[in-house]
C-alpha cells in the first residue's frame, strides 16, 4: 500500500511539472496580443490563443496553490511558522497570476470593440491599450518572479533543513532563486539585464529535476518525523 507520504510526494511532483508546463506554454500564447502593435486590429484573431493561455495561466494558478496545501503538513513538522509563510506567499503568488490574467483578456475585448467603434471611441481605446499591457508586464514581468523567489527561498530552505529530498537539490533550488530574485528585483528599479532570461533556465531546470525526483523516489522517509517508527514496526 503506497504512504501518505509517498502519494503526497506524487502529487506535488505532478503539480510542479504542470505548473512548469502550463505556465510556459500559457505565456507564449499570450505575449503575441502584447508584443504586436497592431493588436486592435489583430485581436480577433488571437482570441483562441489568448483565451487557451489565459486558462493555462489560471491552471498554474491552482498549482501553486495546491503544492502549498499538500507541502504544508509535512513542513509544519520541521517548522510551522516558516510552512505558514510558505502557504501565505505562494496565495498571494496565485493572486498576482490571477490578476496578471485580466490584462490580455481586457484587450481581447478592446479589440473587439475598437473594430465597431467610430474614429472617437478608437483613438480613446487606443489609449487604453498601453496602460492594460503596462500592468501585465508589471504584474507577470517582475512582481510575480519577486513573490514566487520570496515563497521558493522558503521551500527550498524547508527543504534543506528537513532534508525530504538530497540536499543537492535544496543548494541548487536557493542557487537558482537567488539569481532569479536577483533579476527581478534589478528589474523592478529600472535595471536591465541583458540575457536576464537565462537566470531564470537553473530554476525552471530545478522545478523539472524536482518533479520528476517526486514522482520516481518520494520523500526520505528517514527524516519524516514518525516514518522511522513506522518502518520499524512494518
Amino acid at each position: 500500500m503506497i504512504s501518505q507520504e509517498k502519494r503526497t510526494a506524487r502529487i506535488v511532483g505532478a503539480l510542479f511539472l504542470i505548473a512548469m508546463v502550463v505556465s510556459l506554454v500559457g505565456a507564449g500564447l499570450i505575449e503575441p496580443i502584447l508584443t504586436d502593435p497592431d493588436y486592435l486590429m489583430n485581436g480577433a484573431g488571437l482570441r483562441a490563443a489568448v483565451t487557451s493561455g489565459a486558462l493555462l495561466e489560471l491552471i498554474n494558478g491552482i498549482c501553486v496553490i495546491g503544492i502549498a496545501v499538500m507541502m504544508f503538513p509535512l513542513f509544519k513538522k520541521f517548522n510551522e511558522a516558516l510552512a505558514l509563510g510558505y502557504v501565505a506567499f505562494r496565495i498571494i503568488e496565485a493572486v498576482i497570476i490571477f490578476a496578471a490574467i485580466i490584462s490580455p483578456l481586457a484587450l481581447l475585448a478592446l479589440s473587439k470593440e475598437y473594430l465597431t467603434a467610430g474614429a472617437a471611441d478608437g483613438a480613446s481605446l487606443q489609449a487604453l491599450g498601453p496602460a492594460f499591457i503596462a500592468v501585465r508586464t508589471i504584474l507577470a514581468g517582475q512582481i510575480l518572479g519577486i513573490f514566487f523567489g520570496l515563497a521558493a527561498l522558503i521551500f527550498y530552505s524547508l527543504l534543506f533543513q528537513s532534508r525530504l529530498v538530497p540536499r543537492f537539490i535544496s543548494v541548487w533550488g536557493l542557487i537558482a532563486v537567488v539569481l532569479i530574485l536577483t533579476w527581478n528585483l534589478l528589474e523592478l528599479i529600472g535595471i536591465s539585464v541583458p540575457g536576464g532570461l537565462f537566470l531564470a533556465l537553473p530554476i525552471i531546470l530545478n522545478e523539472i529535476f524536482l518533479g520528476i525526483w517526486l514522482i520516481i523516489k518520494g520523500f526520505e522517509p528517514s527524516t519524516i518525523p514518525g516514518e522511522t517508527t513506522k518502518a520499524a514496526i512494518a
